[in-house]
């Protein structure tokens, strides 16, 4: 016996079963009255019962519905599409939440794959793509509706537990996209035009204690994520509602962390003050060890002693002491000296946010490896796939479907949508 075979036979037969058991449903006489309220707000008249074809969870499915005709605006509708949530689409809400799944983790012809091999369900890859953004539209539209309260600094109460420390991280990385919507704008490379656009992420988490050697632990399952290709402003908005959602002005301790990107603390300053900042200490380590090896090219014993000198003063906070230290070096060329210049206002810049050893006093985290890591599992793992290139309407659709989904909120989300496609 070819079990397998045997076992797809039997799936496929009552899927049939299945599918024509969910026909006949649909088809059952229904309350038929001459008229219904149009869109436009004039009556529209029945005119007769209309087939409609959809793709179910069991299979196509085709049935009978009342339709309505309106004289005035002369469009027609059927009230059982609505209430099906079929409503100018072909796919039922079953369908289009596996579509949105597979749409959001994977390729959209790969997610064709995974439907038809693991469902039985035979659609395009189109069609994951159209559902797929439609529902990550869906939940930026909700998501906007809370931006659009926190303009107007109308955001309601939460009621969520004191968290006694409470995280908010931000960073940036580039997604590919079409050329069409990177044209005008400058590459990386000095000359060369650009290849992506830079997707903002944020992420909000919360820390209860510490473990036994005094190092900070993140509670579990506490992460959050927001993120799109937008402007700083325009994010800074988006991170602000994140974080009230999810208690912010209940906190006992406010952080944020970041590298040391000039946008991430001003939004810091404008939305969140009085919030401890901190510069993530690997990031900061990076910088001196990328300037060491300009420095010290192939002085390598001389390398290791200067870089010595300067973590030594960045681990214990004496910030203005490595400052010192930078501005006191001699570099080769005028270039590696405006290098120099920069790095020593940077550190300058950031002094106060350097301060670690007082950080670890606190118990507080002195790292960005959450949001880091959420480039990679939030943003890379979907959307910088080889092959891949976004317009920003696409992107955005689909990174609000993954922030929604990593943040554990798309079954509320699908629970409470009306009409969402």
């Amino acid at each position: 016996m070819d079990l397998e075979a045997v076992e797809m036979l039997v799936r496929a037969s009552m899927h049939r079963a299945g599918a024509a058991a969910l026909e006949h449903l649909l088809s059952l006489p229904s309350p038929e009255p001459e008229h219904v309220a149009c869109s436009c707000g004039r009556p529209a008249k029945h005119h007769g019962r209309r087939s409609k074809q959809i793709v179910t969870a069991l299979g196509r499915v085709r049935f009978e519905r009342s339709y309505y005709l309106c004289s005035h605006c002369h469009q027609g509708h059927s009230p059982q599409d609505r209430e099906l949530d079929v409503e100018g689409v072909a796919c039922s809400p079953g369908v289009r939440r596996m579509m949105a799944v597979v749409g959001s983790d994977t390729s959209f012809d790969q997610g064709r794959e995974q439907l038809q091999l693991l469902a039985g369900i035979e659609v395009t890859a189109k069609a994951v793509e159209r559902h797929a953004e439609a529902v990550g539209a869906g939940i930026e539209a909700g998501e906007q509706e809370e931006i659009r309260q926190a303009k107007q600094l109308d955001l309601p109460d939460v009621c969520t537990p004191d968290a006694p420390f409470f995280y908010i991280e931000m960073d940036g990385t580039g997604v590919p996209m079409t050329k069409a919507e990177t044209e005008g704008r400058a590459g990386k490379a000095e000359g060369q035009p650009a290849h992506t656009r830079e997707v903002k992420l944020g992420c909000v988490f919360t820390q209860t204690g510490v473990d036994r050697e005094g190092r900070p632990v993140r509670d579990e399952d506490s992460t959050s994520y927001v993120a799109a290709i937008e402007t700083a402003e325009a994010f800074g908005l988006r991170l602000y509602s994140e974080a009230w959602r999810r208690g912010w002005n209940r906190a006992q301790k406010k952080v944020v962390i970041g590298d040391g990107a000039i946008w991430i603390w001003n939004l810091a300053d404008q939305h969140f003050p009085g919030a401890i900042q901190i510069v993530d200490m690997f990031h900061a380590r990076q910088h001196l060890w990328e300037l060491s090896a300009k420095l010290f090219p192939v002085e390598e014993k001389v390398r290791k002693r200067w870089m010595a000198r300067c973590l030594n003063r960045l681990e214990r906070g004496k910030v203005e002491a490595l400052v010192k230290i930078l501005r006191e070096s001699s570099p080769r060329t005028m270039d590696l000296a405006k290098t120099v210049t920069n790095e020593a206002e940077y550190f300058a810049r950031n002094a106060e946010r350097m301060r670690y050893p007082q950080f670890r006093k606190q118990g507080l985290f002195v790292g960005s490896g959450v949001v880091e890591a959420g480039c990679k599992t939030v943003i890379g793992a979907r959307l910088k796939r080889s092959g891949s290139f976004w317009t920003v309407d696409g992107a955005n659709a689909i990174i609000a479907l993954r922030c929604c989904r990593l943040s554990r909120r798309f079954e509320d989300y699908w629970a409470s949508r009306s009409g969402a496609a």
